[in-house]
């Protein structure tokens, strides 16, 4: 990889880990908040899980942007989107008219997931500390 092709591979990293990072912070300052959602989806043991999902976005996002054991962050992080998106954006049991943020979400977790996929095979670039 050339020089440019190493920035951008930097600022894209940093740019697909800012929402798991963004995303782990918020659960940690509304843990209560997250742990109701997620029970409220009938879910067990929700402060474990609430935990569990800080966890991985947080880790995992602050290890895509380190360029850190960045092919595992980003397959937990893929393992993670398959997990929640069926049971946290399932548009196609709600009514008709509250579908359309839900499946707006889903497509962007399917994107995401599609983007891990592809951080998982091609690596980091040089710009981080596994330097691939």
């Amino acid at each position: 990889m050339n020089s440019g092709k190493d920035m951008v591979a930097l600022i894209g990293r940093v740019a697909l880990a800012a929402m798991f990072v963004i995303s782990g912070v918020g659960k940690i300052t509304g843990f209560a908040d997250t742990s109701g959602f997620i029970a409220s989806k009938g879910l067990p043991m929700a402060d474990m899980l609430t935990v569990a999902a800080i966890v991985i976005e947080l880790g995992g996002g602050l290890a895509i942007v380190f360029g850190w054991m960045t092919r595992w962050a980003a397959l937990a992080l893929a393992i993670f989107l398959v997990v929640i998106t069926p049971i946290f954006h399932n548009y196609w049991a709600m009514p008709a008219d509250q579908q359309m943020v839900d499946q707006i979400m889903f497509m962007k977790n399917l994107s995401v997931f599609g983007a891990m996929l592809l951080l998982y095979a091609f690596g980091p670039g040089r710009y981080s500390i596994d330097r691939q």
